[in-house]
């Protein structure tokens, strides 16, 4: 059996120093988006949902078995 490996839409590009993700690129567009973007947008990305933590959002790969499709 073969298995297509299923590239990651969103690739973070910009992080602070605290490790908050900034800044995405879509893989699928090419477009760099930020994070509010990304969360304003979200049903587009369907392998991604959001989490609010410290009153921000929050963009995070959907749970599955996988580590290659997380962001990083």
């Amino acid at each position: 059996m073969i298995f297509l490996s299923k590239k990651p839409r969103l690739k973070v590009i910009d992080e602070s120093k605290t490790g908050l993700n900034r800044k995405f690129l879509d893989t699928k567009t090419g477009k760099i988006l930020t994070r509010g973007q990304v969360a304003d947008n979200i049903d587009d990305y369907p392998d991604y949902h959001i989490m609010k933590k410290d009153g921000k959002r929050i963009i995070r790969s959907n749970p599955n078995k996988s580590k290659k499709d997380n962001l990083d």
